[in-house]
Formats: structure tokens, sequence, C-alpha cells
């Protein structure tokens, strides 16, 4: 597969998954909740069968590692070259408090690491989308299209952090606390803290603890890279797509790569 016609397909996918979850969200919906504080919608249940009905239609073969879908389903795609990572619906909860803070999230793994990557924010039109070593563009609901280039901030007293908006938490508060930057702000959407990062308007990304799945990074990491910044757990070590767990339980720091150490030296000081 060419990786313009892949990316070109991607972008087509997740927008008509987008166009699927606006139909609900503009809508009453029901929610219900696949264990304590993890919501699911229609909308989540509906794009996940569109994305993964349409990746197997234009790439039969590669295993498509999608939140909402039987792991029966993907069972086996470690052993594949190629595995498409799907979040149909990244940021449920704000999608339940309908504050239009959510994604469609598809990324591609070639062999250990993310090689390309899409995200859509439904409510706004706009997609961010990045093939590593190829660079990476956001585009506007016109059709309008920047060259994307992670941001200039050196040092953590210059730079913008975001972290999760839903997971608040002591240790959490603490962890941002040590880092001494110069702005932490609260955002929901894995994806949407990932655009950020991509597009300039934060240097970094954080997570100490438990930050979602492999679903929810796929995507925004390849497009971080894509612009030139770096991702990490919070350890400082390359996620592992090809892990028996599919939980990131190591965290995450994915920056413009001038703080990442800098974030990293400075938790390793809590430990």
């Amino acid at each position: 597969m060419s990786d313009a016609a892949l990316l070109q397909n991607l972008r087509q996918i997740a927008a008509q998954a987008a166009e699927i979850i606006l139909r609900v969200y503009e809508s009453p919906f029901e929610v219900e909740y696949k264990k304590p504080r993890d919501p699911v919608t229609l909308a989540d249940k509906l794009a996940n069968a569109h994305i993964c009905a349409q990746l197997a239609a234009l790439y039969p073969g590669v295993p498509v590692v999608a939140e909402e879908s039987d792991p029966e389903s993907f069972a086996g795609y470690r052993a594949s070259e190629r595995v498409f990572f799907v979040d149909p619906l990244d940021g449920t909860r704000e999608f339940v408090k309908r504050n239009g803070e959510f994604v469609v999230m598809i990324g591609l793994l070639v062999g250990e690491r993310p090689h390309a990557g899409v995200l859509h924010a439904p409510v706004t039109g706009e997609i961010w989308a990045g093939v590593v070593g190829q660079g990476a563009v956001r585009a506007q609901r016109d059709g309008t299209e920047v060259a994307l280039s992670v941001a200039g901030a050196e040092t953590l007293e210059q730079a913008r952090v975001l972290s999760t908006r839903s997971h608040r938490s002591e240790a959490l508060e603490n962890a941002l606390a040590a880092l001494g930057a110069a702005h932490i702000d609260a955002l929901g959407s894995a994806g949407l803290k990932c655009a950020a990062v991509a597009d300039a308007q934060a240097d970094a990304y954080v997570a100490p603890g438990r930050a979602g799945c492999r679903w929810d990074l796929c995507a925004g990491e390849a497009i971080i890279h894509a612009a030139g910044g770096r991702v990490t757990d919070a350890r400082g070590q390359l996620l592992d797509y090809r892990a028996d767990s599919l939980v990131n339980d190591s965290g995450i720091v994915a920056s413009n790569g001038k703080v990442h150490d800098a974030i990293l030296e400075r938790w390793r000081a809590l430990s």
C-alpha cells in the first residue's frame, strides 16, 4: 500500500465515522458502562463497526485492533507485520458531557512502531494526519491544510503541558506539580492531546500512571513523530505494541522532544 493512498483512505474512513458519531451526538442517546467509569454509547459501537468493515475491505488480512471489537476478532495480531489500532470514539466521557472533546483515531503499526495515523474531531471537522518520515498536516473543514511542526519550548519553565480532564487523582496532581511547567492544562481525549503536541499548541502531553490502551496512542504517536516530536512511556521506554497487554500501564510522555528528558528526570526524582 502506498503511504499517500493509505492516508487518504484513513482520512475518508475517519470522516465517515465522524458523521456517524455526530448523528448520535445530535440526538438523545443512552449511556452504558463496560465497567465503572468506562462508558460506551451507540456512537462508539456504530463507528467501530464502520471503521473495521472499511479497513477489512480495503486491507484484507491486516488485523484491526479496535476498542469496541471482540478480542477474538483480532486474535493473533502480534504476528502480523502490519496492524491497525482503532479507537472509534476517543473521549467517550467528553462525548457524554457534550463538550466536544473527542476524536476518531486510526493508526497503522508497521513492524514495531506506529507508521501512520489520522485523528478526526467530529465537532470541529479538524483532521490531523501524518506518516513518519513524511510529515504531518492539519486540515480544516473547508479543506485548508497546514504542515505541522512541534512547538519550540526548550525548558519546562517555558512549556505548556497537557494532562487528563477526567482521570484526576492526588498522585497525578503531585506528579504534575513536580514538573514546574509554565502552564498545566486539562483536556479531554488522548487523541486531542496528541494533536495539540503535534500542532504546536502544547509542548507535552503527560500521564504518569495508567493511560488508556494502545488504540488510544498509536495514531497520535505516529502524527507526533511525523511532526518532529517524541513519545515514550513515563520511564522513557518505547511503547511495545506487541506486548501481552494492550494497556498503557507505564504512563505516557508525548512531547516536542526538547522537554522530554526533563519530564522524565523530574518524575524519576519522585520515585
